[in-house]
This record gives structure tokens, sequence and C-alpha cells, in this order.
């Protein structure tokens, strides 16, 4: 094979690719969401969705395709034809996590995704039951302590970021915790707040409807710092774990393979959509954090999905969870 033919090739495989751009999408396009429908990932997906499709003049459906820690949903998407009409709203759990925590795993957040863009990042909040003895978050690691694998902490579900935060949480505060797992954040909060369980971390997104409701108890934030919207709830960092800073990230994958004309179209409509001020002024009021937009790229999105891959390799070393 010449020289000249390879470029000749590639120049054509460009002009197609282009060509494809154009006119995309022609018919609706999925979004795989690994979760169940009302949970935090699921109301973010949606949301974004709804203004990306305005931009690329087609509509997105959301797939919910839970299971296994969101790693059914993950490998269908993997397996899915690269032709733009199928892709994947990835999460810290199955597409950070999950290759140090499964021994065998259907897909390569890596090798088998190509990554479009990322969400703005949402922190947690701790909360306890509102009847709980703890007052603030020194005396629930105190409690902790003292109750070893008695203080019961609910969870959106093995691999969610609730799960992965609160055993992080656990290993740097030094105690033990029974966590309880369930199918979705909703269910999960619904326990806290019944008084079934003692605590939760919940994104922001759904937390703060409760937490202004006074059906919970918030003891602390995730985020480097307080919150505008949480101004007296103190951060993990300033009181008991100086140095903890943990948020869920997002973003939109496509399976490998997918014509980059197609990803550089959806990418630059959602970019678009974040020169928004009303949708930036919506992440707001939810607590959600805006990035730097250089950081809402594919490119940024593939170097922070290998990162966060290191990342728990380390953490589940050093805090022997495992899915499996």
């Amino acid at each position: 094979m010449t020289k000249t033919w390879k470029l000749g090739a590639l120049a054509l495989a460009f002009a197609a690719g282009s060509a494809f751009a154009q006119t995309y999408p022609a018919r609706p396009v999925t979004w795989i969401v690994p979760f169940a429908a009302g949970g935090p990932t699921d109301a973010m997906a949606r949301h974004i969705a709804d203004r990306v499709a305005r931009e690329i003049g087609g509509p997105i459906i959301i797939e919910n395709a839970p299971g296994a820690g969101g790693t059914v949903g993950t490998a269908k998407a993997a397996r899915a034809t690269p032709d733009g009409y199928t892709m994947l709203v990835g999460h810290m759990g199955y597409m950070g996590a999950a290759p140090a925590l499964y021994k065998k795993l259907g897909y390569d957040p890596v090798k088998d995704f190509a990554p479009v863009f990322r969400f703005p990042d949402t922190p947690l909040v701790l909360m306890v039951r509102k009847e709980h003895p703890a007052k603030d978050i020194k005396a629930l690691v105190e409690y902790g302590k003292a109750n070893a694998d008695k203080m019961f902490i609910s969870n959106a579900g093995i691999g969610s970021s609730s799960h992965l935060i609160a055993a992080l949480f656990a290993a740097s505060a030094g105690i033990k915790v029974s966590q309880v797992p369930y199918k979705g954040a909703g269910p999960a909060l619904i326990d806290v707040i019944g008084g079934q369980v003692d605590a939760m971390f919940d994104q922001t997104n759904t937390a703060l409807p409760q937490i202004r409701d006074a059906k919970v108890r918030p003891l602390a934030v995730t985020s480097k710092v307080r919150l505008p919207q949480l101004k007296d709830v103190p951060t993990l960092a300033e009181t008991v774990l100086p140095g903890f800073e943990a948020s869920t990230w997002y973003g939109i994958y496509a399976p490998k393979g997918t014509p980059q004309p197609v990803l550089d179209k959806v990418q630059a409509a959602y970019l678009k959509v974040m020169t928004d001020k009303a949708f930036t002024d919506k992440m707001a009021e939810q607590a959600i954090q805006m990035l730097p937009p250089e950081q809402y790229t594919g490119a940024a999105l593939a170097k922070h999905t290998e990162a966060e891959v290191a990342r728990w390799k380390a953490v589940a070393a050093k805090t022997g969870i495992s899915m499996d």
C-alpha cells in the first residue's frame, strides 16, 4: 500500500465522516444511563440531554439500563454500533472505579470508548436521620468508632458515588460502617428520612430539597470549600479529614470508532449549552460545581478518565472495597 493511497483513503474517510455529521442526527439518539430512573444521574442526564438535543436538531432519548453498579448498561454501550446514535452517560463508579473493584469487567473505560464531553461536578452531602444522636460531624465519627459495624449508611447501589464516597470516608476516618445498598438514591434517602438507617452521602441536586424541608440533618459536604447553599455546613476537610475532597463526575462517551466529525458536532453543541446563563444558573441553584471551560472537552475527559482509573486502583488497595 503506497503512502499516496493511504492519504487518499484517509481523505475519503474524513469526507464521508464530515458528510455524515452534516446530516446527523437523522433519527433519535439514545443516551444509556446505567442507573434507575429518578436518581441524580438520571436527572442530570435528562436536563443536559434536553439542551443538547435542541442544539443538534434531533431528539435524545434516555434509556435506563441499571444493574451491577452500572456495569451492565456500560457494557451494552461499549458493544453498540459506533454510529453516533448510542452514547453512554458515564459516571465515576463504572468509568473510574469499576476496573479496580471488579475482577471481571465486560469493557475497558479507556480502550472501548471515545470521550465526548464532561458534565459539571456534583458534590455530596453527608446527612443523618433527624433523631440521630450525633449533632455534628465530629460526633458522628466518634459514634462510628464506638459502634463498629453498627452505623448503617445507605447508598444508591453498589458502584454508585454514595457507595464509593462512603467507603472512602470510613477508611479515611478509621471507622467501620455497614453499607446498605438500594436500587437508586430515592429509596436510599427515604430510609434515612424514615429513620431505618443512620446516614447517607447524597448528591446536592437531590439532597438540597430534603435538607430545606428539614427531613434530614446535613453534617458535612465533600467539596473543597463550603457551598453557598449550605453556608453553615462545614466541609469534611475543615473538620475531621484534612485534604478530603470528592465529587461525582459524569461525562458522555461514545463507542470507540464513532466518526470524529459526529463527536465534534455533539461536543460543540454541548459547549454552546455551557455558555447559556439560564443553564449555568440552574446548575448553581443545585450546588453543582462549574469547571473551567477547557475541562468540558472530550480530550480533557479522556485524561480525567485515565487519572480516575488509576486513582481508584489506589483507593481500592487502601480501603479493601470490592464489588465481587
